[in-house]
């Protein structure tokens, strides 16, 4: 590494980092050096440039080393830095779990657009202690002449109807009250983000829709041990719960017809298209969490069988797929009985996200 009597200057060492790496093929040499050294030194990017001439210390060269060795052999810069910026939250990330990339901030984004919008609220605030008992009896009545199976009381306390919620909109009325069901849902919605990987899915929705009750679940545990650690690190505990399990398996039978949406971002490369992907996603990105079998549906096609039985009646869904699947998997989905099928793009204009609804009756 270039260097300057055995002194290394934060631009001597970005210089050698951009040279070494575009020799070894790094498709953005600048940008990965710049977020290789910031992190070494616990700097901001920007302010590498406004510190050129500060020396490193011994151990902050003995990190660049490695975390340049590391990037020069392929591995994606999010596993070294183990942090990525997603929508308004940063979650970590480490090898054996998919890294979150753009195109899934717009499932999230269409995700939110099915729930229900969070100023219908009851105004429950202005309410004696003796209404707001007297209210949340209603509910977990209502709950029970429906047929409705109750979460269990385990840690995170997502049980629906447990207790009223504490966001309210102040200007409702309670006489303009919805019905007790219609209430429930629209105050705390409840949500199953079904192969969650790192969790950002979960915990963004979570984050930025504060009423909502969070399911995630993963069959690795490498994910789910990644995803707890997010939900801890965000502050998230009490509303996002991750349950190691296959898709939905873990959820059913006891919370079946219990939720207002399924989100999923499930393995969904095709199989031709696994054989042409670059080797920093091939070689250090689990297999698990990206092939979706021959035409990339495999999962797909499960998921529209237990996401039936998870939905209430008038829930949707909201999937990532594979640009080359989305008509096909929109015609399933309308075989199967939903309506309201919608595909999105992405932020590169290609089909990525499918959102659908259960029919009402």
């Amino acid at each position: 590494m270039a260097k300057s009597a055995d002194v290394w200057t934060i631009k001597a060492a970005l210089d050698w980092t951009v040279g070494y790496l575009q020799r070894k093929g790094d498709a953005n040499p600048r940008l990965s050096a710049e977020w290789l050294l910031a992190e070494a030194t616990a700097m901001r990017r920007i302010d590498l440039y406004v510190n050129f001439d500060r020396p490193l210390s011994m151990d902050e060269r003995d990190v660049l080393r490695d975390y340049v060795a590391r990037r020069g052999a392929g591995e994606p810069l999010q596993y070294i830095t183990g942090e990525v910026a997603f929508r308004h939250i940063a979650v970590k990330v480490r090898p054996g779990v998919l890294i979150p990339r753009p195109e899934t901030e717009v499932l999230v984004s269409e995700a939110l657009a099915l729930l229900p919008t969070q100023k219908r609220r009851c105004a429950v605030d202005s309410l004696s202690v003796a209404e707001q008992e007297a209210l949340a009896f209603a509910w977990g009545a209502r709950r029970e002449e429906d047929g409705s199976v109750s979460l269990p009381e385990d840690e995170g306390g997502l049980r629906p109807g447990a207790s009223l919620p504490e966001q309210v909109d102040a200007s409702s009325q309670h006489g303009e009250a919805c019905e007790a069901s219609e209430c429930e849902r629209a105050a705390a919605p409840l949500v199953a983000d079904l192969c969650t990987g790192s969790g950002c899915i979960a915990c963004s929705i979570a984050y930025e829709y504060p009423s909502a009750r969070v399911y995630a679940t993963d069959i690795s545990s490498t994910a789910v041990s990644l995803a707890r650690e997010n939900v801890h690190a965000l502050g998230l505990g009490e509303r996002v719960e991750v349950v190691e399990c296959d898709l939905a398996l873990g959820l059913l039978p006891d919370h079946a017809g219990m939720f207002d949406l399924v989100v999923s971002n499930p393995p969904y490369i095709p199989d031709e298209v696994m054989e042409q992907l670059p080797g920093e996603v091939s070689d250090f990105e689990p297999r698990l969490a990206l092939a979706g079998g021959a035409d990339g549906l495999d999962v797909y096609r499960r998921l529209l069988e237990q996401v039936r039985t998870l939905l209430r009646r008038g829930g949707s869904f909201a999937f990532e797929l594979h640009e080359d699947c989305l008509e096909e998997a929109a015609e399933l989905a309308r075989a199967a009985g939903y309506e309201d099928v919608r595909v999105v793009a992405d932020l590169a204009g290609k089909p990525r996200v499918l959102t659908a609804r259960l029919l009402d009756a």
